[in-house]
């Protein structure tokens, strides 16, 4: 397992969820809702300096049947602006189910959810990080694929 803390990142259409690692990378924990935006990678790539992190994993949305679904594309380009700005690694790592588990969870914890939808994306990034994090510890190589920086940008 590497050492060094990671930054999750929950990418939604009105808000993104973000998540840190422990320097062993065993725990992931929550940080902050970032509303989706002018200014939004900064704001992660500044969380990420604050925090030393070494690494971003940012979810990658498909269908259950593992086919893109509608929010891949936007996933995918965000993960790509984030790589294209920074000097870290990101890595994209599929997310099924994350959202409904995460909204689930905090149903069970008796929170409404419609009050707790920035709660909810912050989940959902612990949930995406601890998969990351556990699939990593358990096969021995970085999870997801690496996203390459578009040039363009």
């Amino acid at each position: 397992m590497r050492r060094g803390v990671r930054l999750g990142i929950d990418v939604g259409k009105v808000r993104i969820g973000l998540a840190s690692s422990d320097r062993d990378g065993l725990l992931a924990t929550p940080v902050a809702t970032v509303p989706r935006g002018s200014g939004d990678v900064e704001v992660i790539l500044r969380e990420a300096g604050e925090r030393s992190a070494t690494e971003i994993i940012v979810g990658l949305p498909l269908s259950l049947s593992g086919q893109d679904s509608a929010s891949t594309g936007d996933a995918r380009e965000f993960a790509s602006r984030l790589a294209a700005t920074s000097n870290l690694p990101v890595r994209m790592v599929d997310e099924r189910l994350s959202t409904v588990s995460a909204t689930r969870a905090l149903q069970a914890s008796g929170r409404n959810s419609k009050r707790s939808r920035a709660v909810v994306d912050q989940v959902a990034a612990v949930i995406i990080l601890q998969h990351a994090l556990d699939l990593e510890r358990s096969r021995g190589i970085p999870p997801g694929v690496v996203v390459e920086p578009d040039e363009r940008r």
